[in-house]
């Protein structure tokens, strides 16, 4: 009896699993598509072929293309309902298929229901994260886009990206990369000094984001990282202002062109007012990383790179978490943060773009009903997520990153605590910016040319030499590189067979000529989810990791290549090396050609390294290259 009731008992088990996994989601799904009306039919009128994307069988101004786009947007304005607004506001991650089906059902990564964002929460800004081969993303795209094509009224979807051109090793990231080209960070575009690279960088992941349907680029980073314990700062252009300032605007002329058009792709350019400056260099996405500090008064400094963006006509901005100390602003959040928001960027520099918060500042992430990841909402924990969401709105806030609760706009309008015109306000600004991307009048891409243009060979030996041009040689002893004849090589972190190439691999170090390590940049290990992907603490090799590392270089010739994600403190490694490399996201055979001579280092540090710790904890978040008698200064890098 005993064993019948529990085989019932795993027979109920596995059926709700199988529902809930299986049979809801397509319940669900079957709701969600019995929302939406038909396709927009193609109609033509006064000798123009248009979408009718309300379907209503003439041409709205809103849906003809000859018409000013500020026409265009008040039409479309005036049809919009209430939630039909609320839900342009909102922008969160969504998922796809291998095959390039929408997500509806579970997924590497858990996302909501497409058709639920788009169907019923009225939706149409999403971050995609992780991706397909490059045809099916674009048969993703299209798929997508015709779901939306048979909303109401037809509004486009904008898909936005985080950055998935740097070349990386870690396998926790690189599903980001796919087959995209691979480029260095955008550190390691600063370390290359090269404008000119930068801008073609930018042009060149313009074409492949626009191939399967990206339109928003989630950067570039303005950011400062004048903390070397910052953990952010290989996502930056360094520490110096100029150069950072140099290359932004280069950076967002690659993508968006002189002006925001068909071809273009927009940037929301990160994290306003600056977020390198972060107490004791930790990060604003953990509760003990929240204050941003100015103890050595360079706020106005860190702004530099901004107005570089403004200048160069950026078509988006985001606010970090951070909340200012020390300064005359209210101590909370950025992105909460009127005297910021609409005081400082709206007022003080004109900037009538689009503002979209950082991810996650109203709710926390759950799962299984458990919080695993708080909500970012650094100076209003006390606030309910509707309270937050209105002071956010009074900020001068115009989107909500990672987010998805439109109903909480709709009952805040509702309730007479936010007004509807108010959000006409946003809701012109996110308009007008798929107008300006011509999302409105096709927003379709071809998979063949999706295929052809995504990580093509000319894109990626351009990308290629980009990670040459950003290696460092910060030490080269008696001038031993680069390395010449037929030597007997022993490699750590280094393809064997990438390395045979160059050389006669040796497994045992008695029988080297020479020692070549790859290493990353030491940091602490921490607990969490989140944490995990934040490098950050001491910058120093301990323990058995430095024991190793200098028991090789005593008992051999040593060349050291240093993934720099931040800066390190490696005095005995500087010291003991025979030569030392910098590298900013090079896979191996751009570094072997620089130690063996078949590319000329030009590289220079796009910040300093401090000669200890103790000099790093000296240090004034917010200034740059402060420290006491630096092992390598900043825009150090030797030639041979």
């Amino acid at each position: 009896m005993k064993i019948l009731i529990i085989l019932a008992g795993l027979f109920v088990l596995v059926y709700i699993v199988y529902y809930r996994r299986e049979i809801q989601p397509e319940i669900n799904t079957q709701h969600n598509l019995s929302l939406l009306g038909g396709e927009a039919p193609l109609l033509r009128e006064d000798g123009i072929v248009f979408r009718d994307l309300n379907k209503n069988g003439k041409l709205d101004p809103y849906e003809d293309p000859r018409r000013p786009i500020e026409d265009r947007v008040e039409d479309l304005l005036t049809q919009m309902t209430l939630e039909e607004k609320a839900g342009i506001m909102f922008q969160t991650m969504i998922g796809m298929n291998n095959d390039g089906t929408l997500q509806e059902k579970g997924g590497i990564i858990p996302m909501p229901q497409s058709s639920d964002l788009i169907a019923s929460r009225l939706m149409n800004h999403f971050n995609v994260l992780r991706t397909a081969e490059p045809r099916q993303m674009a048969e993703w795209y299209n798929r997508i886009q015709k779901l939306a094509e048979q909303t109401r009224l037809g509004i486009p979807i904008t898909i936005s990206s985080d950055p998935r051109h740097a070349f990386t090793q870690n396998p926790a990231t690189s599903m980001m990369a796919g087959k995209f080209s691979q480029f260095p960070e955008q550190i390691g575009l600063a370390a290359a000094r090269d404008v000119e690279l930068v801008q073609q960088f930018a042009d060149i992941a313009r074409q492949e984001y626009l191939a399967v349907g990206i339109r928003l680029a989630l950067h570039p980073m303005a950011d400062l990282a004048t903390d070397p314990r910052w953990g952010r700062a290989n996502g930056t252009f360094g520490e110096d202002a100029n150069l950072a300032s140099e290359m932004i605007a280069a950076y967002i002329r690659g993508f968006q062109g002189e002006q925001l058009g068909a071809q273009s792709v927009a940037c929301m350019t990160k994290h306003f007012p600056g977020a390198g400056p972060q107490k004791d260099g930790e990060d604003a996405h953990f509760p003990y990383g929240k204050e941003q500090v100015y103890p050595g008064n360079r706020f106005e400094y860190h702004l530099k790179p901004f107005e570089a963006a403004f200048k160069a006509g950026t078509a988006q901005i985001m606010p970090y978490y951070g909340m200012p100390v020390g300064l005359p602003f209210e101590k909370v959040g950025f992105g909460f943060n009127k005297d910021v928001i609409a005081g400082l960027l709206r007022e003080k520099y004109g900037f009538d773009g689009v503002v979209c918060t950082d991810w996650m500042l109203i709710n926390p992430v759950k799962v299984m009903g458990r919080e695993i990841i708080p909500a970012k909402a650094w100076g209003v924990e006390h606030l309910s997520a509707a309270g937050r969401i209105q002071k956010a709105i009074e900020a001068g806030v115009d989107q909500f990153g990672g987010e998805a609760c439109p109903k909480v706009i709709v009952e805040l309008v509702r309730s007479g605590r936010v007004k509807e015109e108010r959000l006409d306000q946003s809701v012109r600004r996110l308009l007008r910016d798929k107008f300006r991307l011509g999302l409105f009048d096709n927003p379709y891409v071809d998979p063949d040319i999706a295929e052809q243009t995504v990580g093509n060979p000319e894109f990626r030996k351009v990308g290629e030499l980009a990670q040459r041009k950003s290696i460092v040689l910060l030490k080269n002893e008696e001038g031993i590189l680069p390395l010449k004849g037929e030597l007997k090589i022993y490699v750590e972190n280094i393809n064997p067979e990438t390395a045979s190439r160059y050389g006669r691999v040796v497994n045992n170090l008695a029988n080297a000529d020479i020692a070549i390590l790859r290493l990353n940049a030491p940091y602490e290990k921490r607990k969490g989810l989140l944490e995990s992907y934040f490098h950050a603490g001491d910058l120093d090799f301990q323990g058995r990791e430095k024991e190793h590392i200098l028991d090789v270089m005593s008992r051999v010739p040593t060349i050291v290549d240093i993934y720099l994600e931040r800066p390190s403190v490696i005095p005995e490694i500087a010291e003991q090396s025979v030569a030392l490399l910098a590298n900013f996201g090079a896979n191996d055979r751009a570094v072997l050609d620089v130690i063996f001579g078949k590319f000329v280092p030009q590289g220079k540090l796009p910040f300093e390294l401090p000669a200890s710790m103790e000099a790093v904890r000296r240090q004034k978040e917010d200034v740059p290259y402060d420290s006491e008698n630096p092992l390598f200064p900043f825009g150090h890098g030797l030639t041979y």
